[in-house]
């Protein structure tokens, strides 16, 4: 979206390789940026903004639909990966622990997970029922689609940070096989939020991939 050039390294421990422990992080030079909300704001320091053109308006608009965003999809995400016991114990521990050997990825699954449930319950997700979360997502991809109708992008007539996080979340959502994927249903039964991210993926990720 920035048009810049960048290579991808696939890394099977490229949450180490953060400094903050987390994906997705730039190597820039001497830089390393994670976190995507450090790496927007890395960009802007070097000239690159994507949101610029937008008025006051829809700048502060566009904070509290990243915020939304990070706060619902991402939380909600973990929960299910997780927090959720059937959903850990069947998909999430074999996935994340199979590129190390025994005993490591029973370490580190175990460890994993512990750092997310510490994360969940400081944010009150502790006495949230699994319903409770789908509700949030619910109501979070309402807003996005009532803010989208039928136009190419959230804000204005090109894309800017939120269309590239929400592509993020969508696309992993619906790309990603789940214990009982009511989270995909979910987000499927909007096909405003559907048509948004093929449509991303097709102008920019296939175009970077040729």
């Amino acid at each position: 979206m920035c048009n810049l050039d960048f290579t991808i390294e696939p890394r099977w421990n490229a949450e180490f390789m953060s400094p903050s422990g987390r994906v997705p992080f730039i190597k820039c030079g001497a830089f390393v940026v994670p976190d995507f909300d450090n790496i927007v704001s890395f960009l802007n320091s070097k000239g690159t903004n994507l949101s610029e053109s937008l008025s006051s308006e829809d700048k502060v608009n566009l904070r509290a639909f990243l915020s939304l965003v990070n706060n619902v999809l991402y939380n909600s995400e973990l929960y299910v990966t997780w927090y959720h016991m059937d959903t850990y114990k069947t998909i999430t521990k074999e996935r994340h622990g199979s590129v190390y050997p025994w005993p490591l990825n029973h370490m580190l699954n175990w460890q994993k997970r512990n750092q997310v449930t510490k994360r969940l319950n400081i944010l009150g997700y502790k006495n949230k029922k699994l319903d409770d979360v789908f509700e949030d997502v619910k109501k979070c991809c309402e807003s996005l689609s009532e803010r989208l109708e039928d136009k190419p992008y959230f804000f204005g007539n090109k894309p800017n940070e939120l269309d590239a996080l929400v592509f993020g979340h969508i696309f992993s959502i619906i790309t990603t096989p789940l214990t009982n994927n009511v989270l995909g249903s979910i987000v499927r039964s909007y096909p405003t939020l559907i048509r948004h991210c093929r449509d991303i993926e097709n102008r920019y990720f296939r175009q970077s991939e040729d």
